[in-house]
């Protein structure tokens, strides 16, 4: 019950705490803390994505879609690698989704070293980055504001169903290329997932799947999150009466805190990282506390409650759902008493699970309960080492010769 309610309070706080900071991005207040973050350490933690890459010598470029729902979305893009110059030779297309309240800084922020968008792009490979509807980058609607609870009216549902296929259209009308390689982490496989479903159609525009950390069903999930979920599963008339439609929005407050109390001489430290390894399993030999800042520099990019509310649902049940809106909006809008489950039957894409076994969020149980759903699985690739938590697909220090090395060789012979 005690870490129930200290959860509870560290979420509650966070929220409040970005929400109030995230509401004025204008305010002087905002100006100092970042010009004081600015002052000195990485300057990464502060750069958006496109700064980032162009500041490692990539070439960068951004680019708008809109959804068929109307919201804007934006893509980042490395078009070749740092020595590389001319785009005389079409290079294969791999796109890169991120993982729940984040952004596609997440593929570059922890440098050239160890960004997997940097490590693909040398490698020979178009690499787009896509933003998720609600984040940073993709706050934008046609005719919704983001001040309107309307606008927050989405979870992972929507980002597979509208923004991956608008994404992917865009990408082939601008390459020219039929296929893509996908790589997804967490959130990101999700949302693969509930194209793969509900678009069946896309499935043939997919070379081959790659799923870092697969989370589809989180019903045997060991991280203490799994404690919220009874709470998070019934708040979403708690946050409608609230207004509490975004959750942990981006803001210049977690980026100013990550340089006071998370740098390496600070008192505070420690808790940071503590609070990581509660949420997705220890392992302190592969943290590069150093990258603490840069880290918090972009997380928590933003996102909506009811995305958090969907994942619950499915800690409760076990299942991959639409959904719940309860007995009387379900028989409205399904015409059942449950929301119905996604057919993985349909996914036919290719698709390659990459999991690890002290992954407190995408528990191994899980994982083989979605490979044995997947017609088209080609390969279950278990992480070489015990420890190799959920934040380590990103954050290891050996995440190259761990996870990324394999990962590239096996894009490539996929091309």
């Amino acid at each position: 019950m005690g870490t129930t309610r200290l959860l509870c309070l560290a979420v509650t706080l966070l929220a409040v705490a970005a929400s109030v900071c995230a509401q004025d991005h204008s305010s002087s207040e905002e100006v100092i803390l970042r010009s004081q973050f600015d002052d000195q350490g990485n300057p990464d933690a502060v750069l958006p994505t496109d700064e980032i890459i162009r500041r490692h010598g990539y070439p960068s470029e951004t680019h708008q879609v809109t959804t068929e729902d109307g919201y804007v979305l934006t893509m980042h893009r490395i078009p070749r690698g740092r020595y590389s110059y001319g785009t005389r030779c079409k290079r294969p297309v791999v796109f890169l989704q991120h993982c729940l309240l984040c952004s596609s800084a997440v593929w570059v922020f922890m440098g050239p070293e160890n960004g997997l968008a940097f490590i693909l792009a040398d490698q020979g490979f178009d690499v787009w980055m896509g933003n998720a509807r609600g984040n940073e980058y993709s706050r934008r609607h046609k005719w919704l504001d983001p001040k309107e609870s309307e606008f927050w009216d989405f979870s992972w549902n929507e980002m597979g169903y509208y923004d991956l296929p608008a994404e992917f259209d865009y990408i082939r009308r601008r390459t020219g290329q039929p296929k893509l390689s996908y790589v997804g982490f967490s959130m990101g496989t999700t949302m693969f997932f509930v194209m793969g479903a509900s678009r069946p159609e896309y499935n043939t525009r997919i070379r081959a799947m790659h799923a870092l950390a697969p989370v589809a069903f989180v019903g045997k999930m060991e991280s203490p999150i799994k404690l919220l979920a009874p709470l998070l599963s019934q708040s979403n008339w708690i946050a409608n009466m609230l207004g509490l439609a975004e959750f942990l929005p981006s803001s210049d407050l977690l980026p100013f805190l990550g340089k006071v109390g998370c740098k390496d001489d600070a008192i505070a430290q420690d808790l940071c990282t503590n609070i990581l390894f509660l949420l997705a399993g220890h392992n302190s030999a592969q943290l590069n506390r150093t990258t603490l800042p840069v880290i918090l520099g972009h997380l928590p990019a933003g996102t909506s409650t009811k995305t958090f509310i969907h994942y619950a649902q499915g800690v409760l049940t076990g299942d991959f759902r639409l959904f719940d809106y309860g007995l009387a909006g379900n028989l409205k809008r399904y015409g059942s008493a449950k929301p119905p489950k996604y057919d993985l039957g349909l996914v036919t894409a290719p698709v390659n699970l990459h999991y690890s076994s002290n992954d407190w969020l995408a528990n191994v149980m899980d994982v083989r309960k979605l490979a044995d759903k997947l017609p088209n699985l080609k390969r279950m690739i278990l992480v070489p080492d015990p420890k190799f938590n959920h934040l380590d697909y990103l954050l290891a220090i050996d995440v190259r010769r761990l996870l990324y090395n394999r990962l590239v060789h096996m894009l490539k012979n996929e091309v």
